[in-house]
């Protein structure tokens, strides 16, 4: 899986955030009201966020509706199947996934190992 750049992930929370198929015209100007480093979106070109939803629509995680006009842009999975794709590429990645997995356990919070223990059926 493709990582991201800073600008293709701002895209990419938008995206998830709204739900729904958006222009680039509607994602500038969104991008533009942002409170996150509104100067640095402020003057983003439109060509500029279509060249953005054209990198995201080649790694997979856009798809343009292209029988309307001007083309429309959702995500194709929701930010937690992203994520976990995401988590089990890096863990498929390591040598020795059960010391992985055992680092990744001592960091969590007693909230959430609680939530992991609920969620393997063991409470």
């Amino acid at each position: 899986m493709a990582t991201l750049g800073e600008l293709e992930r701002t895209v990419m929370d938008m995206l998830w955030e709204t739900g729904e198929a958006v222009t680039a015209n509607m994602l500038r100007d969104k991008l533009a009201q942002s409170p996150e480093g509104p100067q640095a979106h402020k003057e983003l070109a439109v060509t500029t966020v279509l060249t953005v939803l054209s990198r995201l629509e080649k790694k997979g995680l856009v798809d343009r509706e292209r029988d309307t006009r001007p083309h429309r842009y959702q995500a194709v999975t929701s930010r937690e199947d992203h994520t976990a794709e995401l988590m089990h590429q890096v863990l498929g990645s390591a040598p020795d996934r059960e010391a992985v997995l055992a680092r990744f356990l001592g960091t969590v919070s007693d909230g959430e190992a609680a939530t992991l223990r609920k969620l393997l059926g063991r409470n």
